[in-house]
């Protein structure tokens, strides 16, 4: 059984403690939600198991099916079944779509995908997340809205299978309708090829159209509890103040600004 397992994780940026102690495992076909305040860790989180540059890992472990992640590049990471769907999505003009997608999951592969099979998959991954037919010969997210860039992103998730996949509030920027198209292509692969995830992200709709099978939180750089799909919907009602008295972290909530999402991070409408 595949699994990501994070221990003891400590992560700085210019010389600032931003993890503390992380420890979690992901396995396939898990789907784990990640809240907790704005600026506490989450992206910190996804970022440094991805390979971001601008992190430094100062202690602990991250491995992957028995491999050393830190001791990977970010290239050997993505190739080895990891990948992450980003929060702000870059342009890269001059690259289509196709291109893109074609070279990386060649890297993946020892035979290079057939032309033909590789334009079939890649038309109907669009027709799923309803994408304008278009896609495949436009540059990366070049001219892309927010919400095109995030649908983007599922897409090359779909075409790349990978082992585990982590994404970072995908699902801001999305309508409605978006927000449906999202999940449920998310939970179509995840059901159909064991997927690991985990999401981070401030609306409890999301989470309760991808249905997690655990809920950790993330305060101060650190998970202070966990549990299942209960944990959402209790921070989406009670907000994280029962925390705070439970860890007695009050300084901490004074330094977060508190949003109105999901305690910061939920919105109770059910879709």
């Amino acid at each position: 059984m595949s699994s990501l397992k994070i221990v003891d994780l400590h992560v700085q940026i210019q010389g600032k403690q931003i993890l503390k102690g992380v420890d979690l495992q992901v396995n396939e076909n898990e789907i784990h939600a990640l809240m907790g305040p704005n600026g506490n860790g989450k992206s910190t989180l996804l970022a440094a198991i991805m390979g971001n540059p601008k992190y430094t890992v100062t202690k602990g472990e991250i491995i992957f099916d028995g491999q050393n992640v830190l001791e990977m590049s970010v290239d050997q990471r993505a190739r080895a079944g990891l990948f992450l769907g980003m929060q702000y999505p870059q342009e890269i003009s001059g690259v289509t779509n196709s291109d893109f997608l074609r070279a990386a999951i060649n890297s993946r592969l020892e035979k290079p995908v057939s032309l033909f099979s590789f334009i079939k998959e890649m038309e109907k991954t669009i027709k799923d997340l309803e994408m304008k037919p278009d896609l495949a010969h436009r540059f990366l997210n070049e001219g892309f809205s927010g919400g095109e860039k995030k649908r983007n992103e599922i897409v090359q998730m779909k075409m790349l299978k990978p082992t585990i996949a982590m994404l970072d509030e995908i699902d801001s920027g999305l309508d409605v309708d978006a927000l449906k198209i999202v999940a449920n292509a998310v939970v179509d692969m995840q059901k159909t090829t064991n997927l690991g995830l985990l999401v981070v992200s401030h609306y409890e709709r999301f989470y309760q159209l991808l249905k997690p099978t655990h809920a950790h939180v993330l305060i101060d750089g650190k998970i202070v509890t966990s549990g299942g799909i209960e944990l959402v919907e209790k921070i989406d009602s009670d907000g994280y103040d029962w925390l705070y008295k439970q860890f007695n972290i009050e300084t901490i909530k004074k330094a977060v600004v508190v949003s109105n999402t999901l305690g910061s991070c939920a919105v109770s409408k059910k879709v």
